[in-house]
C-alpha cells in the first residue's frame, strides 16, 4: 500500500493539510453562507441590508446582524466606496497605495495577493493566493481553518522561491499588515503597497481570479474532505496557469506570459 507521505508527493500537497480540519457553524449558518457566497459573485455590490432582503425574499427569516457577522466570518464586504473598508489591526503599520499612477509592464515588476472563502459541504476553509499582476501567474497558494498570519507567510515564502517582484500589494488585512509579513518583504527588499481606504478596484485582478476559481471550480465539485479542497484548487490552480486562455493576454495563458517576460504578449 503507497504510504501517506508518498500521495502527498504525488498530489503535490503538503503532508500537515491532510490534518486540516474545516471551520464550523452550525448547520443553518452553513446554508446562509453558501447562498451569502453564491449571491455575492453575482452581485458583489450587494451589502448585509441588500443580502438580508434578498434571503427574506427566497424564505430565510434573517436579520441583518446575522447576515453582518456571516459576511464579517467570510471576509465579504459590498464593492463600492466607503469609509473603513479592509478590517485592519488598529496596532499593525499600514503602508501607502503604490499603484495609483504606476504601469505595470512586465512580470514580477507587481505582486498582489488577498484571501477568500471556500464552502465545503460541512464547514469552509480559507484560501491566500499570491499572483503576478501583469501575468496573472498564480505563484503559490495555501488554505487553512483560521485567519492566523501562518499560511499567509508560507505561500510568501513559496512565491518567494519564484523570484521577487518590486513591489508588492495587498489590502490592510491583519495578516498582511503583522510584522512577520512585512517584515520578510522587507529582508527582500520589496516595496510594500497596501489598498487605501474607501479604494475600489485596488486588487481586482485577484478578485476575478476568486470568481473564476468558484465558478468553474469550488460551485462544480462541493468538496466533502479537506484533502478533496486541496486537491480541485490546486488542479485547478495548474490549469488556471498554463492550460486557461486569458481573454487580457490575448488569449495567451498566465504562464506563457509569465515565463516569457512578457514577450509572448508583445509578439501576439
Amino acid at each position: 500500500m503507497m504510504s501517506v507521505t508518498r500521495q502527498c508527493e504525488l498530489m503535490g500537497l503538503n503532508r500537515s493539510s491532510l490534518y486540516y480540519v474545516p471551520a464550523g457553524e452550525e448547520p443553518l449558518n452553513l446554508l446562509l453562507m453558501r447562498l451569502i457566497d453564491e449571491q455575492f459573485m453575482r452581485t458583489p455590490f450587494y451589502g448585509s441590508r441588500r443580502l438580508t432582503a434578498w434571503l427574506r425574499r427566497t424564505g430565510h427569516a434573517v436579520n441583518r446582524k446575522r447576515v453582518q457577522r456571516l459576511m464579517g466570518l467570510m471576509g465579504l464586504e459590498a464593492i463600492y466606496p466607503k469609509p473603513h473598508l479592509s478590517q485592519g489591526e488598529p496596532t499593525h503599520h499600514t503602508y501607502p497605495y503604490l499603484l495609483g499612477a504606476c504601469a505595470v509592464v512586465r512580470p514580477n515588476q507587481v505582486w498582489a495577493t488577498d484571501i477568500t472563502y471556500i464552502r465545503m459541504r460541512a464547514g469552509f476553509l480559507y484560501l491566500v493566493a499570491i499572483m503576478d499582476w501583469f501575468s496573472r501567474y498564480v505563484l503559490a497558494w495555501r488554505v487553512s481553518n483560521t485567519l492566523d498570519v501562518s499560511f499567509c507567510l508560507e505561500a510568501l515564502e513559496e512565491a518567494l522561491g519564484h523570484g521577487r517582484p518590486e513591489i508588492f500589494n495587498s489590502d490592510q488585512g491583519s495578516q498582511f499588515t503583522s510584522h512577520e509579513f512585512t517584515d520578510r518583504l522587507k529582508q527582500t527588499e520589496v516595496r510594500i503597497s497596501m489598498d487605501g481606504k474607501g479604494r475600489v478596484y485596488d486588487n481586482i485582478f485577484v478578485e476575478r481570479l476568486w470568481r473564476a476559481l468558484k465558478y468553474e471550480e469550488v460551485y462544480l465539485k462541493d468538496y466533502v474532505e479537506v484533502p478533496d479542497a486541496i486537491a480541485g484548487i490546486g488542479g485547478y490552480f495548474r490549469f488556471y496557469n498554463n492550460e486557461r486562455p486569458h481573454q487580457a493576454l490575448r488569449y495567451l495563458t498566465p504562464a506563457e506570459v509569465h515565463f516569457n517576460r512578457g514577450e509572448a504578449l508583445a509578439l501576439n
